[in-house]
């Protein structure tokens, strides 16, 4: 077994023996992470989906997996959206695969310049935190 995902999923099984935890774990796109068990213990799983047909097709193949594993709540995100073709291009590729959608952030240049930075997105003035607050919420309610 890998040992920073062993690592991970035991750091989550012990932040998860506190009571009345939140706790957002932003793992890398991909099946990996879920394949080596790091979301064992986890309750909603949140896929990213932005609007290109390789990220829409990653995003249904960890949601299908999440599903088989027995998350409970499969969610998506619609990312990085410009306009209403990259809303609907996301929005029926989530309908045709039973994925609801509970949130969109669009594309925000001061995301990408934080990023090209390893600067948090809280400590910007982007655009988008309120959309990501709202997710957020949405997630916790």
């Amino acid at each position: 077994m890998c040992r920073a995902h062993a690592a991970v999923r035991h750091l989550i099984a012990g932040i998860l023996e506190e009571e009345s935890v939140t706790t957002i774990v932003d793992m890398e796109a991909g099946l990996e992470h879920l394949s080596r068990g790091t979301g064992r213990h986890v309750d909603t799983l949140v896929v990213m989906m932005e609007p290109y047909y390789r990220a829409l097709e990653t995003a249904r193949r960890t949601a299908e997996l999440g599903r088989e594993l027995g998350i409970g709540r499969v969610v998506a995100v619609a990312n990085k959206i410009r306009d209403d073709l990259d809303r609907k291009t996301v929005s029926e590729y989530a309908r045709s695969h039973g994925l609801e959608v509970i949130g969109e952030i669009p594309f925000d240049d001061d995301l990408r310049r934080a990023e090209q930075k390893r600067t948090a997105p809280l400590e910007t003035n982007a655009r988008a935190l309120g959309d990501i607050r709202r997710v957020a919420a949405a997630l916790v309610s």
